[in-house]
């Protein structure tokens, strides 16, 4: 979730040499505070990737068909690594990108002194151990290697009654301090927390490739073969379920909702076991490590080494459709009239908009129908990025904490919760000497931004911001609007502009109580040739999960085009009992 933590200095390559407008959501800066600064507007210059590849030119070439291996749409984690991954196995790989840089909503942007993090800034899957860490692996494959910085701490949570959590890096410390506050209940705190350390295990026990590649299920299987039983009968259930199984105070129950809702915008009982253990454990198994330089520095080093393989990435590239040839994705078209041609077309966007959108003129195939009953769009989210007089923090403050003040209620209401992070409490050097950043974020749904006027809408975004700023003051840091020199909000519409993202929308939430993983979709799709990568496909969102989504799709396509061994028999009943598996959820 876009939330959380972020710090440390930027190199040269995240800084240049002009002011850079946002990369995902290039925002105007409010003047609600008295002294406020705005932001200059100015163009983003390309990495060296960027240049290298002519990124300026809005495509460019074509080659003929099947003259790449495969092309993604969208550089995104998912699509970076997806990419990566297949140009490590020796494809030849051309990743198209509408923006100036990579990296989606995993972007930055530096304005009036300040290095900013677009979105995410917890990096899950980003150790040296394990086989969990995805982000590592998919850097690692293309001969990259990035600094980190650990984390002290995940979150401190700020909840009604003045419950108050620190998420500590150590898992004892973590789960004392959790006992400490629910004494009664140490024992369910304990199975509910072993339970997920028994799946994250066998999720870490495992070589993680495409859940629809038959000849590694079956090779996983008689290597591993309680490890993948223990996955399978975890795949259909909630963490909700599971919690209530060995816990019974509301109040703690409460508290595992808010744990997830950080996870998947949706509480315990719509959270699948497996998604909540996969980030419930890592950040004590790995921990939570920063990259130094920033978020923005992982997608900049997946594209410097895609180059570095012989494949190509290039920007200002705004793909407007999906080609088709006899019913099979052949390549694509972008905005000026411009097509590219391979083998398969790999969609980094969101499952709405690739079947809306990129596929606009082809009927929603059933497989698409039945993914739409299930999920709907999870809301988008209001963004404020603030520069503020470091005198308003007082000594000791912890860089990440999540807001939810009186009535848990209202945890998934737009605007009821309120994620912070405060990377300068890490690295001073993020912002001018004296000053922190803030970087807040909070759900909201775009029909509550649609149908205003441009003064209506700037309004708005001024109202809605300083309430949640008077709230951050009121419960954390008394003074803080008169301490804010520079301040940024970006609504939904921001997101859904810059992220090309429907609606602006995180991701696909459940339409009900789902069977844990059963209903997602996977990388492959009704049409030959097309193939899905990111949040909108299993096992869903979050970092580590885009990453894990990114690395099965290359497995998939790999073995598709021959530079991997498939089973076509196996696979036939393969994809007939997936199929079978997901009408039951």
């Amino acid at each position: 979730m876009p939330q959380l933590a972020a710090r440390v200095h930027a190199p040269p390559l995240l800084a240049p040499a002009a002011p850079a407008a946002r990369p995902a959501a290039r925002l105007r800066a409010s003047s609600g505070a008295r002294g406020v600064r705005r932001g200059a507007l100015a163009s983003e210059k390309p990495p060296p990737v960027a240049v290298a590849e002519k990124a300026g030119e809005d495509g460019g070439g074509g080659g003929g068909q099947g003259s790449y291996d495969a092309i993604v749409v969208g550089s995104g984690i998912g699509g970076l690594v997806a990419a990566t991954q297949l140009a490590a196995k020796g494809a030849r790989v051309l990743v198209l990108e509408k923006y100036l840089i990579p990296g989606g909503s995993s972007g930055y942007y530096r304005r009036d002194g300040f290095t900013f993090d677009v979105g995410s800034s917890v990096m899950f899957g980003f150790s040296d151990k394990g086989n969990l860490n995805l982000i590592t692996q998919a850097l690692k494959a293309v001969g990259r290697k990035m600094e980190v910085l650990p984390d002290p701490s995940t979150v401190h949570f700020h909840l009604p009654g003045d419950l108050s959590v620190l998420v500590h890096r150590k898992y004892e410390d973590f789960t004392n301090e959790l006992i400490s506050k629910f004494p009664h209940e140490k024992e369910g705190i304990l199975k509910f927390y072993g339970t997920c350390w028994k799946i994250f295990n066998s999720l870490n026990s495992l070589e993680l490739k495409s859940l629809e590649e038959p000849l590694y299920l079956f090779g996983q299987f008689f290597q591993k073969p309680l490890e993948c039983l223990t996955l399978a009968y975890y795949l259909p259930q909630n963490a909700g379920d599971i919690a209530r199984k060995f816990i019974k105070d509301q109040e703690l129950l409460s508290f595992i909702d808010a744990e997830c809702f950080i996870v998947s915008t949706v509480n315990a009982l719509q959270t699948p076991m497996i998604n909540a253990s996969m980030v419930l454990c890592d950040r004590h198994f790995g921990g939570i490590n920063y990259p130094v330089g920033g978020v923005g520095g992982i997608a900049t080093s997946l594209a410097d080494g895609l180059v570095e393989k012989g494949s190509e990435i290039r920007y200002k590239a705004n793909v407007t459709n999906v080609i088709l040839e006899n019913g099979k994705a052949v390549g694509v078209r972008l905005s000026n009239g411009k097509e590219f041609f391979a083998k398969t077309v790999i969609s980094n966007a969101t499952r709405w908009d690739t079947f809306g959108k990129l596929l606009k003129d082809k009927e929603l195939p059933v497989e698409e129908k039945n993914f739409q009953k299930n999920y709907v769009k999870a809301p988008s989210f209001l963004s404020i990025h603030m520069g503020v007089k470091a005198s308003v923090l007082p000594a000791g403050t912890d860089c990440h904490h999540f807001v939810l003040e009186d009535d848990w209620n209202n945890l998934e209401k737009p605007y009821g919760s309120i994620f912070l992070s405060i990377p300068t409490v890490l690295d001073p050097s993020l912002a001018p000497e004296g000053h922190h950043i803030l970087h807040i974020f909070t759900t909201a749904g775009i029909e509550d931004w649609e149908g205003l006027s441009r003064k209506e809408y700037e309004e708005k975004k001024e109202v809605v911001a300083n309430e949640i700023i008077r709230r951050l003051e009121k419960k954390l840091f008394p003074g803080l609007q008169d301490s804010i020199v520079l301040k940024e909000v970006g609504s939904p519409k921001t997101h859904r502009r810059f992220l090309a993202r429907n609606d602006g929308t995180y991701g696909p939430m459940p339409r009900g109580k789902p069977k844990g993983l059963l209903a997602m979709p996977f990388n492959t799709t009704s049409i030959d040739g097309l193939y899905c990568v990111g949040d909108s496909c299993f096992p869903g969102q979050g970092v580590i999960a885009v990453a894990f989504s990114g690395i099965m799709c290359a497995h998939r396509v790999a073995a598709d085009i021959g530079l991997e061994q498939r089973s076509p028999v196996l696979d036939a009943g393969l994809l007939g009992l997936l199929r079978w598996l997901r009408t039951l959820a």
